[in-house]
């Protein structure tokens, strides 16, 4: 929290001082009532003494006073706020490894099912673009708000060879690049990376292409795909068929959006994944902005006055 003018946070001396008042008249009370009876003989003069409910109207009064004295500061304070518009460049690993049926039935079946419910919850002002990378990367959809165009272009996905993570990376930021500003603006974008496996394609490598994106100041999402366990078969140069084990490369992934100001989110199974895009749904769908809540306080501290009054007068049938 900041505050536009910090001087005005002196008037909070003003708290200990009404403390301090309250307990000095708390004393001079009592010595009063020790000269007109001894304190020995109160219980049979007075049926029912107040004990520690008369200390809450005056706390809430002192309470009160700090919610007031600091919103004369002008407090601000980052707040995620609901973006109007935005641009989301999905990035989908195509290589071979997503047949794997670790997660049935196969990696790349339930990360359409899942993307496509994550496109259906995005604002419908968004533009979403779509790359898929394999060997290369190639865009499968310009960015655009037009829904039925990116759902086509997510069903359309088939697996190839290799993975080209790198590559994919710089070709959903030129994607994110080639949107067109709004009043003098390009809205904000961001990448959500989705991949199982580690970089075996391509000439860029993937922390080279973070550093474009943190350059852009698009952050990018990475989600690591699958488990240890996943397997796909290979036909070698001699023709034989081998299985090959084909887990995440989480590490490589991590750094990719530690460098980015992302997030990484390991996914080892459907209901993983599906978890990881509706939380990517709420972080892309919001950004942080600084924002006065002097009126927040403002009202804090008048229910608070209000709160003593109505405290004093319906116990006690008096004002603090």
């Amino acid at each position: 929290m900041t505050f536009a003018w910090p001087l005005m946070l002196l008037a909070l001396l003003a708290v200990p001082l009404a403390v301090a008042g309250y307990v000095l008249l708390e004393r001079r009370r009592e010595r009063q009532a020790a000269i007109f009876a001894s304190p020995a003989l109160v219980p049979n003069l007075v049926g029912r003494r107040p004990g520690r409910l008369r200390h809450l109207a005056p706390a809430l009064a002192v309470l009160a006073l700090v919610f007031l004295a600091t919103g004369l500061a002008r407090p601000h304070a980052t707040l995620s706020v609901e973006q109007e518009q935005a641009t989301v460049v999905l990035a989908m690993d195509t290589s071979r490894s997503m047949v794997a049926e670790d997660v049935p039935p196969n990696r790349l079946a339930v990360a359409k099912e899942v993307v496509g419910r994550f496109l259906k919850n995005l604002p419908e002002d968004y533009r979403v673009g779509m790359v898929s990378f394999a060997q290369s990367a190639q865009t499968v959809l310009p960015a655009t708000a037009n829904r039925v165009v990116a759902q086509a272009a997510l069903r359309n996905l088939r697996p190839g060879d290799g993975t080209a993570l790198g590559e994919g990376i710089a070709r959903a930021l030129q994607v994110a690049q080639r949107v067109p500003a709004e009043k003098g603006q390009k809205p904000p974008a961001s990448i959500l990376v989705l991949s199982d496996g580690a970089q075996t394609q391509g000439v860029l490598e993937p922390l080279q292409a973070a550093q474009r994106a943190k350059k852009l100041k698009i952050p990018v999402y990475t989600v690591a795909f699958g488990t240890a366990q996943g397997v796909v078969e290979v036909v070698d140069d001699n023709g034989f068929t081998q299985r090959v084990t084909v887990p995440p490369d989480a590490p490589t992934l991590r750094r990719v959006a530690q460098a980015t100001a992302g997030r990484f989110y390991a996914a080892p199974s459907a209901e993983a994944l599906n978890a990881v895009y509706e939380e990517l749904g709420s972080r892309v769908g919001s950004v942080k902005e600084e924002r006065e809540i002097t009126a927040a306080f403002a009202a804090g501290g008048a229910l608070l006055l209000l709160g003593a009054g109505a405290v004093s007068a319906f116990l006690f049938g008096r004002l603090p």
